[in-house]
């Protein structure tokens, strides 16, 4: 019976060690493979940035916004905010990508019924 219980021991002991070498090796395998989805979402969104580089309209919106390049024949102008900093245009060119995408339509009467309830509370007026 002492042999028995002894080779039991010596078995549950061995099989202990082998399942936490398992456990450890699935560990690092799920974090390997969370590393190679998040920098296949970066290399994609790097080719995505490098294909709008091919894109003429792109290239030269970032020459005049980042070196300031004008075409011949146009005259430059710098508009300052009242402390003598240049304004910074607020639209960008979209990615070719989204272009001609459909936006989901509404229907007719949630357009009419948002503005009845904006005729029925308008927004707070600021000073």
């Amino acid at each position: 019976m002492a042999v028995l219980v002894l080779v039991l021991a010596v078995l549950t002991v061995s099989f202990a060690s082998s399942l936490k070498a398992y456990l450890q090796q699935r560990h690092d395998i799920d974090a390997l493979q969370s590393q190679i989805a998040e920098r296949k979402q970066v290399i994609s969104s790097l080719q995505e940035q490098k294909d709008r580089w091919k894109d003429p309209a792109y290239l030269e919106q970032q020459a005049r916004q980042q070196l300031g390049y004008v075409m011949p024949g146009e005259t430059a102008f710098v508009a300052l905010d009242k402390h003598g900093k240049p304004i910074q245009p607020s639209s960008t060119l979209s990615d070719p990508s989204t272009v001609g995408a459909t936006k989901e339509s509404k229907a007719w009467w949630n357009t009419v019924w948002s503005s009845v309830e904006l005729a029925g509370n308008p927004p707070a007026s600021t000073p």
